[in-house]
């Protein structure tokens, strides 16, 4: 097939993230992260928040999109590639990449996988969380963890059972763990008073305890300085509160930036090139 000729180069990996304003170095430090797993194949990195890439544009930063990549990556004659799914759950985020590429897959020649979100197997996801409580807690047990996830606005999206695990499972390993969400289910807006019960409820039993917030979020963007602060200093009203202090040697806290994240991702990128039979 003549058309075939002209894909003349071997692998590359396409990093597709959401993005972020005034984060988007963490993604960058990734991208880094990821070319010296994978020494001598391209990486290139897509983002699919059109409010970034518009807003980013007006600093003449110019971005692209998961289309406007996997286009230059096939223009480019890539023969194979790999689309990570840089995303926490396989909810909406993940599901409009899956479309995505099983649509280019109609016209493109090349071969085109993509990989599965960070909590998306059972095992890593209940390893990579038992791990992660351990870590911010520090064996001390005067501190109530209040993990704030996402979420997502419906409730009859795909992928919802990751974000439930993750919530039930965080609350079953310790007592005082609680969940709630930015605007999926149980909404910080809607469920604060009971949450500001639970915890004054634990406080009458232990008096010494304080409050973390931990931001559910793969970077430290805008979430954090709207939500995360507010969330914080709304708990602080009646006990001591702060927001977790982060894993990695930035100054929030973020998930993209832990080994073990890092490690999942590389894992699954690992994956689906084997399946190349490379």
């Amino acid at each position: 097939m003549k058309r075939y000729r002209h894909y003349n180069k071997e692998t590359a990996i396409i990093l597709s993230c959401f993005g972020s304003v005034i984060e988007q170095d963490k993604y960058f430090s990734f991208q880094e992260y990821v070319k010296e797993q994978f020494e001598g194949i391209p990486v290139f990195t897509a983002f699919s928040s059109k409010m970034v890439i518009k807003e980013l544009a007006k600093e003449g930063k110019v971005y692209k999109n998961l289309p406007q990549v996997m286009a230059d990556v096939d223009m480019e004659g890539y023969k194979r590639y790999v689309v990570v799914s840089v995303n926490i759950f396989p909810t909406d985020e993940h599901e409009v990449l899956v479309r995505m590429v099983k649509g280019f897959k109609n016209f493109s020649l090349a071969n085109i996988r993509y990989t599965n979100p960070l909590l998306y197997k059972t095992k890593e996801t209940s390893l990579y969380l038992k791990n992660l409580d351990a870590q911010i807690r520090q064996e001390d047990e005067n501190i109530i963890n209040l993990y704030v996830i996402h979420g997502v606005p419906v409730l009859n999206l795909g992928g919802l059972e990751s974000v439930s695990y993750t919530a039930d499972f965080l609350k079953m390993i310790n007592k005082n763990n609680l969940t709630c969400s930015l605007e999926g289910e149980f909404p910080f807006y809607a469920v604060k008073d009971a949450i500001k019960a639970q915890i004054l409820e634990r406080i009458k039993e232990n008096p010494k305890l304080k409050v973390q917030v931990v931001p559910m979020l793969l970077v430290s963007g805008n979430h954090y300085f709207k939500d995360m602060i507010e969330i914080s200093e709304e708990i602080g009203e009646y006990c001591d509160s702060s927001i977790v202090k982060p894993l990695d040697n930035t100054t929030k806290f973020n998930l993209l930036g832990q080994d073990a994240v890092r490690e999942i991702f590389r894992e699954n990128i690992a994956v689906e090139i084997q399946k190349f039979g490379l």
